[in-house]
C-alpha cells in the first residue's frame, strides 16, 4: 500500500536536511549578493545625482555672483538640496546609535528611490569597515566639507548682496574660489566611483568562491547520505511489517468500533464492535458506505465530504464529530461519535482506502454544551460589563478578575491570582483626607463593611482612579462564605467632568476670568442688595478697539494671546473685590462693589490707559490697541441688571462713536439719540441688502473623520457685499440685525435662495449634497409665521427634505424649548434633520439635550481650537462626543484649525469636523449666471 503524503515527507526530512540547508544558504548567499551589488549600484547613482546637485549649484552661484539675481540664488539652494540630503543621511548613519529615520529622510531628499534606500542603509552600517566602503565613505565627507566651504561662500555673498555693501574684488574673489571647489571635487567624485565599483567586484569574485565551496560540500553529501538512506529503509520496512501485526492485535481487543472503506468499489467492512455502538443488525447495515452515510445527520454529511476533501488533499488528519441515526435498540435517535481515519494511496497519489476507528462521545458532547452554555454566560456577562469585578477567597487573595479589573489595575490575571488584595492597589477614602482603607479588612468583615463606598485606588504604576466600591460574599452549596465578590465602578471621568463644568459654567476657557453667565449672576446679587439697602457701586462695559485688526493680520491665535496678556493686566489695577469678566470676544466686564462714581471713573481711565500702554508683538508685526469704556452708576435699584447692562453698552457704543479710546459715563439722554441713530443706520442698510439682493451664500464643507461613507455635507454660511465689492462677514452685521429684529427676513432669505441653489444644481445634474446645513436665529425660531414658511418653501423647492440640516444655537432652543421642539417635530417629520450649534458653551447642555430631537451635535469650537494644549478642553470635547453618542447623535467639532487637530479628534471617536484646517469656505452661487456658468463648466 503506498505511503500517505505525510508520512512520505516526514521520512524524506531526515534525508533532505543537509541539502536543504545548503541550498538556504545558496539563496541567502544570492539575496545577500544581490542587496549588495543594488545597494553599491545605488550608491553609484546617488553619487551621480550628488553630482549633477553639486555642478547645478555652482554653476547657479556663479550665475547669481554675476547677475545677484534672486532666482539664480533660490535655484542654487534648490540644486544644493540634494548633496545636503546626502550629507544629513550620512552623518545620521556614522554614529554610534544610527537615526535611520533622518537617514532615510535624507536620502530621499538626495534623490534615492524609497526601494534602494533600505539597502544603502544597510550596506553603509555592516560594512562601514571594510575597505573599500570606509574609502567611500571618506571621500563622501570631504565631498560635503567642500560643499560646506561653497555654503559659507554663498551665505557671504548672499548677505552682503541684501546689504548692498557687495564689492566688484570680492564677488572676483568669491567666483575664484567656487571654481576652485569645482575642480577638487571633480577628483573626488570619479573615485568614489571607482572605489564603489572596485568593491563590488571583488564582492562578485568571493561569492563566486563561496558558490563553488558550497557545491563541493553538496556532492560530498548526496554520496554519504545514499549510503546510509538504503540501510534505513531496510530497517523500516521490517519495522512496519512488526507494526501492522501489532495493529491487527489492537483492533481485535478495541473497544471502539473500526471500519475499512475500499474508495474504489464502495465496499465497506464495519467491525461487530461498530454495529453495536450504531444498535444495528448486519441487515440493517450492510456492509456499503453508502448505507454508512445515509444514516448521517444531514447537518453533517457537509462535514464529512470536507473533511475527506481535506484529508485527500491537503493531507490534514481526519478527526471529526458527527450525528448518527442509531437503530432500534436505541429508538432510531442521532448519537454523537467520533470517528477518527486515515486514506491509503496509489502510486499515481490518488486515494484508494480509508481506515480509521468510532468511538460514541454522546455523553460527554451532553455534559460539554451544557457545561459550554453556562461558562459562556458567565464570561460574556463578566466581560461585557465595563465595571471590574474581582473575586477573592475568604483571606483577600485573588481568585478571578474580569478584563475590566485588569484594565483598571493594569495587572493581567495571571499575575494577580493567589496575591492578597492589598498588594495590587492602595484604596484611600476620598472622604477623610485620603486615609488608607485596607480591602482586606473589609473582606475578612464584610459583616459590618458598608455594602458601597467611594474610594480612591492608586495602581502600582502611582496613577489614580476614583471608584465606587461594592462588597457582596459568595455561599457554597452547604451556604458557608466561600469568598467575597469586589465590584469597582469607575468614576474618574464622572468626578472630573463635574469639576470641569463647575469651572466652565463660571469662567472663560481662554482668559480664565469669570464669564458672562457668572458676571450677570454676580450682577443680578448686587442688585438685590440694592433692593434691601442703597449703596455706591459702578459697572463698566469694555470693548477693545482695533482688535480686529490683530485678528486679520496674524490670525486667531495671536487674537487670542493678546486678550490672555491683557486680561492679566487689567487684573492688576483692580481691587480684590471688583470683578473682571470676559463678556463677548473683545469685551469685558468690569463690577466695581462699594465704588464711588468719581473713584470709578478713575479706575476705568487707569484700565484705558494700561490698554493703550500696553505694548503687544506677534512675531514680526507690533500692534497698539486701545479700548472704549462705558460706565454705569448703581446707586439704588432702579435699574435692573438687564438694563444695566444695555446702559453700560450703550455707554460704551457712544465712546466709540465719539472717537474710541475713552471713557464714557452712561446719560439716558445721549444714550437715546445715539441709540436711535445706530437703529436706523443698521436697519435701512440691511433693508437696502435685502432690497438689491446684496446677500451673498458661501458654503464650507463638514468633512467625515471617521470611516462611511463619502457623501457631501456643507453648511451654508451668509455674506454681505458692500456697495464696493467687499465681503463682509457674518458677524459684523448679525449682531446689529438680532438687536433689531431683522433676523426672521434674512433667515427667509437665507432658506428660499439655499433651496433656489441646491435644485439648479440638480436640474444642472451636478454632484448633490447629502447634508445642507442652514443656520436659524432664535427669533425665527419663536416667530409663529416661520414654520409655515418653511415648509411652504421646501414642498414648493421639490428638494428631497431629508438633505436639509437646520442648526440651531443651544442659547436658541432654550430660549423657548416648547416652540422650539414643536418647530423641530415638525420639520422632522416631513425629513429635516437638526443640529444643536456651539453645544457645551451653556450648562443647560445636557439637561434640555434628552428633550430635543437634534441629529447632529456641533461641539463648541472654544473647547476645540486649544484641546491639543489644555487637557480640559480636550475632555470636555471627549466626554461631548461621548454623551451624543450614547444618545445616538453624531458629533460635529467647530474651529479645526489644522491637522494636528484634526487627528485627535479621529482618535477621540468624533464623526466629523469643520474648520479652516479641513475646508475653506468657498462661494456657495445662487445668481442665475452662476449657476449657469456651473452648468457650462460641468
Amino acid at each position: 500500500m503506498p505511503v500517505s503524503r505525510w508520512i512520505y515527507i516526514k521520512r524524506i526530512l531526515p534525508i533532505a536536511w543537509p541539502y536543504m540547508l545548503i541550498v538556504s544558504l545558496l539563496v541567502l548567499l544570492q539575496w545577500a549578493c544581490l542587496d549588495i551589488l543594488s545597494a553599491g549600484r545605488a550608491f553609484v547613482g546617488g553619487e551621480s545625482l550628488w553630482s549633477k546637485g553639486q555642478k547645478d549649484a555652482i554653476y547657479f552661484l556663479d550665475r547669481y555672483a554675476s547677475t545677484l539675481d534672486e532666482r539664480e540664488y533660490q535655484a542654487y539652494l534648490t540644486a544644493l538640496a540634494i548633496p545636503q540630503g546626502d550629507e544629513r543621511a550620512r552623518r545620521a548613519l556614522d554614529i554610534s546609535e544610527p537615526d535611520l529615520y533622518t537617514a532615510r529622510e535624507g536620502l530621499l531628499a538626495g534623490g534615492i528611490l524609497p526601494e534602494d534606500i533600505p539597502g544603502m542603509i544597510r550596506l553603509f552600517r555592516n560594512f562601514r569597515h571594510v575597505p573599500f566602503v570606509n574609502r567611500s565613505i571618506e571621500l563622501w565627507a570631504q565631498g560635503d566639507d567642500y560643499l560646506a566651504q561653497l555654503q559659507r561662500l554663498a551665505e557671504e555673498l548672499h548677505t552682503h548682496a541684501n546689504q548692498g555693501d557687495l564689492q566688484a574684488a570680492r564677488i572676483l574673489q568669491i567666483r575664484t574660489a567656487i571654481q576652485n571647489i569645482n575642480k577638487k571635487l571633480t577628483p573626488i567624485e570619479r573615485e568614489f566611483s571607482e572605489s564603489i565599483a572596485i568593491g563590488l567586484r571583488m564582492t562578485g569574485t568571493w561569492i563566486a568562491i563561496a558558490y563553488l565551496l558550497a557545491a563541493v560540500l553538496l556532492v560530498y553529501l548526496a554520496l554519504r547520505r545514499t549510503a546510509r538512506f538504503l540501510d534505513q529503509r531496510n530497517q523500516a520496512e521490517e519495522a512496519l511489517r512488526a507494526s501492522e501485526a501489532r495493529f491487527q492485535r489492537a483492533v481485535g481487543g478495541s473497544n471502539d468500533g473500526i471500519w475499512d472503506w475500499d474508495l474504489l468499489t464502495g465496499h465497506a467492512w464495519f467491525s461487530p464492535r461498530f454495529r453495536h455502538l450504531l444498535g444495528v443488525t448486519d441487515e440493517e447495515l450492510p456492509n456499503r458506505a453508502d448505507a454508512w452515510l445515509a444514516r448521517v445527520h444531514p447537518e453533517d454529511k457537509n462535514v464529512i465530504l470536507n473533511a475527506h476533501r481535506r484529508h485527500f488533499n491537503d493531507g490534514e488528519p481526519h478527526d471529526i464529530e458527527y450525528r448518527v441515526r442509531t437503530g432500534q435498540a436505541f429508538e432510531s435517535a442521532y448519537r454523537w461519535f467520533r470517528v477518527r481515519g486515515r486514506a491509503f494511496f496509489d502510486d499515481a497519489g490518488n486515494p484508494v482506502r480509508m481506515a480509521g476507528s468510532f468511538t460514541d462521545i454522546t455523553r460527554a458532547k451532553t455534559a460539554e454544551a451544557a457545561l459550554h452554555r453556562e461558562k459562556e454566560k458567565a464570561q460574556v456577562t463578566l466581560a461585557s460589563i465595563v465595571d471590574a469585578v474581582i473575586t477573592t477567597d475568604t483571606v483577600g487573595r485573588v481568585e478571578y478578575m474580569n478584563p475590566a479589573a485588569e484594565r483598571m489595575i493594569g495587572i493581567a490575571l495571571d499575575k494577580a491570582v493567589h496575591q492578597p488584595l492589598d498588594t495590587l492597589f492602595k484604596a484611600m477614602d476620598p472622604g477623610h483626607e485620603n486615609a488608607a482603607v485596607s480591602l482586606l479588612g473589609e473582606i475578612r468583615n464584610y459583616e459590618i463593611a458598608p455594602l458601597e463606598r467611594d474610594l480612591n485606588i492608586i495602581r502600582n504604576d502611582g496613577t489614580e482612579i476614583s471608584v465606587n466600591r461594592a462588597i457582596s460574599p459568595v455561599h457554597d452549596r452547604e451556604g458557608r462564605v466561600a469568598g467575597v465578590v469586589l465590584v469597582l465602578h469607575d468614576v474618574t471621568r464622572e468626578r472630573q467632568y463635574a469639576a470641569s463644568l463647575s469651572w466652565q459654567a463660571s469662567h472663560d476657557a481662554l482668559t480664565g476670568l469669570v464669564n458672562r453667565r457668572e458676571f450677570e449672576r454676580r450682577l443680578s446679587g448686587l442688585h438685590a442688595r440694592l433692593v434691601q439697602r442703597p449703596g455706591e457701586h459702578a459697572l463698566m462695559f469694555l470693548d477693545l478697539d482695533q482688535f480686529k485688526i490683530v485678528n486679520d493680520t496674524c490670525g486667531h491665535a495671536a487674537g487670542d494671546e493678546l486678550l490672555r496678556q491683557l486680561s492679566s493686566a487689567l487684573q492688576q489695577h483692580l481691587r480684590q473685590s471688583d470683578t473682571l469678566a470676559r463678556i463677548g470676544g473683545d469685551e469685558f466686564g468690569v463690577l466695581l462693589e462699594n465704588c464711588q462714581v468719581d473713584a470709578a471713573l478713575r479706575i476705568g481711565e487707569t484700565l484705558r490707559q494700561t490698554v493703550l500702554d500696553f505694548p503687544y508683538s506677534f512675531g514680526n508685526q507690533s500692534f497698539t490697541v486701545g479700548v472704549s469704556i462705558g460706565l454705569v452708576e448703581l446707586a439704588d435699584a432702579s435699574m435692573v441688571p438687564e438694563e444695566a447692562l444695555r446702559a453700560a453698552d450703550a455707554a460704551c457704543y457712544m465712546a466709540k462713536e465719539k472717537g474710541r479710546n475713552r471713557v464714557q459715563r452712561y446719560s439716558p439722554q445721549d444714550s437715546e439719540v445715539s441709540l436711535r441713530h445706530g437703529e436706523m443706520e443698521w436697519v435701512n442698510r440691511l433693508r437696502r441688502a435685502l432690497e438689491k439682493n446684496q446677500f451673498r451664500l458661501y458654503a464650507q464643507e463638514v468633512v467625515r473623520l471617521q470611516p462611511g461613507p463619502s457623501a457631501r455635507h456643507v453648511e451654508v454660511l451668509l455674506r454681505l457685499a458692500a456697495d464696493n465689492g467687499e465681503i463682509i462677514p457674518p458677524m459684523a452685521f448679525i449682531p446689529a440685525a438680532e438687536r433689531y429684529g431683522l433676523m426672521p427676513e434674512i433667515d427667509r432669505w437665507v432658506l428660499r435662495n439655499t433651496l433656489e441653489t441646491l435644485s439648479a444644481r440638480d436640474r444642472a445634474g451636478l454632484e448633490a449634497l447629502a447634508v445642507c446645513a442652514i443656520n436659524l436665529s432664535g427669533t425665527s425660531i419663536g416667530d409663529e409665521h416661520f414654520l409655515g414658511y418653511a415648509l411652504d418653501q421646501i414642498t414648493r423647492s421639490g428638494v428631497d427634505a431629508s438633505r436639509l440640516c437646520f442648526e440651531l444655537t443651544e442659547t436658541a432652543a432654550i430660549a423657548s424649548l416648547t416652540r422650539a421642539t414643536h418647530f423641530m417635530q415638525q420639520l422632522s417629520a416631513l425629513g429635516c434633520k437638526f443640529a444643536l450649534d456651539d453645544f457645551g458653551a451653556g450648562m443647560s447642555s445636557f439637561g434640555y439635550l434628552k428633550h430635543l430631537p437634534v441629529d447632529y451635535l456641533k461641539i463648541d469650537g472654544g473647547f476645540v481650537k486649544d484641546m491639543l494644549n489644555d487637557p480640559i478642553d480636550r475632555a470636555m470635547v471627549g466626554a461631548i462626543n461621548e454623551i451624543g453618542h450614547l444618545m445616538g447623535k453624531k458629533t460635529v467639532a467647530e474651529f479645526v484649525e489644522n491637522q494636528a487637530i484634526a487627528e485627535e479628534l479621529r482618535r477621540l471617536g468624533v464623526d466629523f469636523g469643520q474648520g479652516y484646517g479641513l475646508a475653506m469656505p468657498e462661494p456657495f452661487r445662487l445668481m442665475q449666471s452662476d449657476l449657469s456658468t456651473d452648468s457650462r463648466a460641468a
